[in-house]
């Protein structure tokens, strides 16, 4: 334990930034609840960057600058060099920012304990915004405190929160877990939201708040942890349980017009203990072992093509070589593997169905996919006739197996153009498709199972299943899913189910009747 503390928050520019600190509880005369934020920006928050970030020279460097730039804000906090001091910090919550973007982008929205991480990364450059704004004493439509106070709770509430609970997710996996992380990572945005607008809204949200720290406490508790550090981590997140009960009697009072809660009394209390319990004794108990990472980086191939598919290939007679390399079709009617593996032989015809949510989106998006002429879908429900023509595309270009362009049109207009193929994984075969976009492809990473005689295939399922966004190196799972039904309802004719869902949300389904033309 003392040699992961001693690695985990002696290093030279954290002890650089202890000292610091100290220097500044020491000397400084600026008024003293200036210091809660700069013992966080000093020390806390670096150390558990530290934690989470893979720092080299260049990020020790500006965390050393940015550390002598806080300190010097306590002797010069006002004029030109101020600002220029507290500008020196955005660039280095700009840089953090960064890395969460790219940790993002490298994963996408798959592993919320990540996700989190990467929302406090972000976090800290709002923090550094408003810090900034509160020093150059920009017109924020508040008044300098409380310009300082968001600042603050950018670091606290948002930043370090955010880092503790992904940390704490990389040890805890339920459903209770996720539901607490998407309220806590969207409480920082609603009250301030509150704030600015409504005093419902900020009571609102400060109940919800409420609820999700209590259940993150619940959650701390039933999670087996290293002795000391399970301690101190419980502490840390019951102090936020005291404190945060101060917030709600001060938006309570805002809505009533009665002050239950001053701004001093919420420095004084909700602020010292806050920084002492919660951000202090947090850092520390992370700092006894640092849980590593669950997320793994996708290996399976991806297409190299991007934007228009240029076609040159010979025809092809099927989606597949053969279905039973992806599931046993020994239980499946013999026209689903035949669809599959002949399907230039079948007729398809389809009816598009938005959800009413979403139509205005469909209705925009509309224009784009025209000139894209991919993922084209018609606005009408009408039944329409959808021809197409499959293509081999150069595996060399594509980079993967075998890879074969399904070309779709309605009416002369190009609906889709997917390229497909197939990857193994732990002795799972999926199907591997791509949708070309403009300077990026969409890859839908299908798993395929039978149930009561019909083929079932989805994006929704564990291994490599889902749907991803290729962009230059990076590739990163999309809050979209789809599921198909295929049945054969006799030898010749069968009829497919496609419906797409977006953050849980079902937004579009197709249905197709597919019908053989040609006996092969």
């Amino acid at each position: 334990m003392l040699v992961n503390l001693r690695s985990n928050l002696c290093s030279p520019v954290l002890l650089f930034g202890f000292v610091l600190s100290l220097i500044c509880y020491l000397f400084s005369k600026q008024p003293d609840y200036l210091l809660l934020l700069t013992i966080a920006q000093l020390f806390f928050v670096p150390a558990t960057l530290k934690m989470v970030l893979p720092f080299k020279k260049i990020g020790n460097g500006m965390m050393a600058s940015m550390m002598l730039a806080i300190t010097l804000l306590h002797w010069w906090p006002d004029g030109g060099l101020a600002i220029v001091l507290a500008f020196v910090y955005v660039i280095y919550t700009a840089f953090i920012a960064l890395h969460g973007v790219r940790r993002f982008l490298q994963r996408g929205f798959t592993n919320i304990a990540e996700i989190a991480i990467d929302m406090g990364l972000i976090y800290l450059f709002v923090g550094g915004l408003w810090f900034f704004a509160f020093i150059a004493d920009l017109d924020t439509g508040f008044s300098p405190l409380i310009t300082w106070l968001t600042a603050i709770h950018f670091h606290y509430s948002a930043c370090l929160l955010a880092i503790s609970i992904g940390l704490f997710g990389r040890l805890h996996k339920s459903t209770s877990y996720s539901a607490v992380v998407v309220i806590l990572l969207a409480g920082p945005i609603l009250v301030a939201l509150g704030i600015t607008f409504s005093t419902s809204i900020e009571i609102v949200s400060v109940g919800l708040y409420i609820f999700a720290i209590y259940c993150l406490f619940i959650l701390a508790i039933k999670t087996g942890f290293p002795r000391a550090q399970g301690l101190l981590l419980r502490i840390s997140y019951g102090a936020l349980c005291i404190t945060i009960l101060w917030s709600l009697l001060y938006a309570f009072g805002n809505f009533a017009g009665v002050s239950f809660v001053g701004i001093p009394d919420m420095l004084h209390f909700h602020g010292l203990m806050n920084c002492l319990f919660f951000g202090g004794i947090g850092v520390v108990a992370w700092a006894i072992e640092v849980p590593k990472t669950t997320h793994h980086n996708f290996t399976f191939p991806v297409s190299q093509i991007r934007g228009k598919l240029r076609v040159s290939g010979d025809a092809h007679p099927g989606l597949v070589d053969a279905l039973s390399d992806f599931i046993d079709t020994t239980k499946l009617p013999a026209a689903l593997p035949h669809f599959y593996e002949q399907t230039n032989a079948y007729r398809l015809t389809a009816s598009v169905q938005w959800s009413t949510w979403f139509k205005p989106f469909a209705l925009l998006y509309r224009g784009i996919s025209r000139w894209m002429q991919q993922l084209n879908l018609p606005f009408t429900r009408k039944q329409m006739e959808m021809t197409g023509e499959i293509v081999k595309v150069d595996a060399e270009q594509d980079g993967r197996s075998a890879p074969r362009a399904w070309i779709r049109k309605i009416e002369q207009q190009t609906t889709f153009v997917a390229i497909y193929s197939k990857h193994t994984t732990a002795q799972t075969t999926y199907m591997n498709i791509a949708l070309p976009l403009p300077f990026s492809t969409m890859i839908g990473v299908l798993y395929l199972y039978e149930k009561d005689g019909q083929l079932h295939i989805t994006s929704a399922h564990e291994g490599d299943a889902g749907i991803y966004l290729a962009i230059s190196h990076y590739l990163f799972k999309l809050p979209l899913h789809e599921y198909f039904i295929i049945t054969a309802t006799n030898d010749r004719n069968l009829t497919a189910i496609h419906t797409m869902r977006i953050l849980g949300l079902p937004f579009l389904r197709i249905d197709y009747q597919i019908e053989r033309t040609i006996n092969s």
